[in-house]
């Protein structure tokens, strides 16, 4: 379970991210990238879109080793958040 510290920690990547999606990202969007996944280097503000999510992330890390990323979809909103990492069940 995260601390009181992570929660922050990730409110504040997701407000970061979420800047950079406003300030950087949509205004150039075009139609065919609804849908496409943005990966956001929270600190740097650099980002990658793609389609496969492990693309956008991988050219996103190649180019910012040990970033931060913060991973959303463009469009609607999404149908819902993951926050922290669940470990598999055997």
């Amino acid at each position: 379970m995260p601390s009181t510290t992570d929660d922050a920690r990730l409110a504040e990547d997701e407000r970061r991210a979420e800047e950079v999606y406003d300030r950087l990202i949509r205004p150039v969007l075009r139609p065919e990238d609804e849908g496409k996944y943005v990966a956001v280097a929270v600190e740097s503000g650099d980002f990658e879109i793609d389609a496969d999510d492990y693309a956008a992330t991988g050219r996103l890390l190649a180019r910012r080793p040990g970033a931060r990323l913060w991973l959303m979809r463009t469009g609607p909103s999404a149908a819902y958040r993951l926050r922290t990492l669940v470990a598999a069940r055997p």
